[in-house]
């Protein structure tokens, strides 16, 4: 089971709150200042810009700009808390939806009162957090009509358009771009599509201004790896070394990491000297995407560990693009081989060619991903991949494929919940009632 490690900075800041292990109520969050309505829209989007909040959902991307983009375009705006987890690495989503759905909800109302969205959505797959959620919204309505949209879990299911297809009625898988949901998206209307830890951040910005850059620059990371230590749910700020990261979770030794969930390939033991910032971590040809890093244990082999990454990316493919079909089964099935010792001799060269042909042709990101699995691999541990060529590896044997999935999934942490009896609800619930104004700033 994930455990969760609270951060030295004060609680009242941080994302995860003073009691992590429990959902929060209504009474609880506003007892801390939430729904304070103290700080205006405008106020706020002064304090995001100065602040630079970038995403949590992976992109990073400005949450200034991007509420701008739809606050430009007119019409009804709408506005979206994305909460559907595909990473498998990664369960601060759902966490955050299960322990604190007010401090997102909180950071949804906020998001709708900058754009001047007339309807919200929380999408979600985990059926927990939709209890959750509905549970908060019976308990403090929101100012506008808000309705939760359960999809199915799948890698693809939280892209952008993937989302706006999906509340739409449609599959959740995405589409062609442009439009963009901010030009075009739910019911054609501007859509402000953003992570739920991104409106998490904005919901503490706006009870607690003076601490905007702290706020903006600290983030949640599940850490996970193939030693002993169970995965790890924290709050960092940006900026600490990935080695210190390492040395907390339990792996002082890691032998590199597979970074940003799937997406920010695989890094040697040396990259652990990088800081966790986004700058950083991008110039190093990397990323922090989801926060989610699986170390490399010192006794298994990375190798593994991408053809594990890669099968779960050609499982998850959405089947929309042939090129992403036939590419991400090309490169799985390659890496598979290499891991069982039954790779052509000009494996290498094909992983090569596809790491560089392969990212930007397909829909949405999946196909990158794996392009990046691939040329990671043979970047930082090229050493690896020629001795796998020339003879099977005894780790790799040891590793069931059938197992990958497993081997990369993290759980959620346990949530108690704050009521005795469950919550019941039907999985859609819009509320209409006005925020209520409550006084002073903590």
């Amino acid at each position: 089971m994930t455990t969760i490690r609270l951060p030295t900075a004060q609680a009242a800041g941080t994302v995860l709150g003073a009691a992590p292990q429990a959902a929060e109520s209504a009474d609880a969050y506003r007892a801390t200042g939430g729904y304070d309505a103290a700080t205006g829209p405008e106020e706020l989007l002064a304090h995001l810009d100065a602040s630079g909040l970038l995403g949590r959902g992976g992109a990073g991307f400005p949450a200034a700009v991007k509420l701008r983009s739809v606050r430009g375009r007119g019409g009804s705006p709408v506005v979206v808390a994305n909460g559907e987890e595909g990473e498998p690495g990664s369960a601060k989503d759902r966490w955050l939806l299960r322990a604190r759905p007010h401090l997102v909800l909180d950071g949804l109302a906020r998001a709708a009162a900058v754009t001047g969205a007339v309807r919200g959505f929380v999408y979600l797959s985990d059926p927990a957090a939709g209890e959750s959620v509905r549970r908060a919204l019976a308990e403090h309505p929101p100012p506008l009509p808000v309705e939760v949209v359960e999809t199915g879990h799948a890698y693809v299911a939280g892209e952008e358009t993937a989302v706006v297809r999906r509340i739409d009625g449609g599959p959740a898988l995405p589409t062609a771009k442009p439009p963009r949901p901010f030009e075009r998206g739910v019911g054609g209307a501007p859509t402000l599509v953003s992570n739920v830890e991104t409106l998490a951040r904005i919901a503490l910005t706006a009870t607690r201004p003076v601490m905007r850059r702290a706020i903006a620059r600290g983030t949640l990371v599940t850490l996970s790896g193939g030693g002993p230590a169970a995965p790890v749910l924290t709050e960092v700020p940006y900026g600490i070394p990935l080695r210190t990261l390492a040395a907390r979770y339990g792996m002082p030794d890691a032998a590199g990491a597979l970074m940003g969930g799937l997406f920010g390939g695989l890094v040697e033991a040396r990259a652990l000297d990088l800081p966790l910032e986004p700058g950083a971590l991008t110039a190093a040809g990397t990323a922090l995407g989801c926060g989610a890093i699986r170390f490399l244990a010192p006794g298994g082999c990375p190798v593994t560990t991408a053809a594990d990454a890669a099968a779960h990316l050609a499982a998850e493919s959405a089947r929309q693009c042939g090129v992403c079909v036939s590419g991400t089964a090309a490169v799985g099935k390659a890496l598979s081989g290499l891991a069982a010792g039954t790779a052509r001799p000009d494996t290498a060269d094909s992983l090569l060619r596809w790491s560089r042909g392969l990212a930007g042709r397909g829909a949405c990101g999946l196909l990158d991903a794996a392009a990046g699995i691939a040329g990671s691999l043979l970047r930082a541990f090229p050493g690896l991949v020629r001795s796998h060529l020339a003879a099977p590896c005894p780790v790799c044997a040891d590793a069931t494929p059938e197992d990958g999935h497993r081997r990369l999934t993290v759980a959620v942490p346990a949530v108690s919940a704050p009521f005795a009896a469950p919550f019941d609800a039907p999985v859609t619930a819009s509320f209409d009632a006005p925020l209520p104004a409550l006084k002073g700033t903590p």
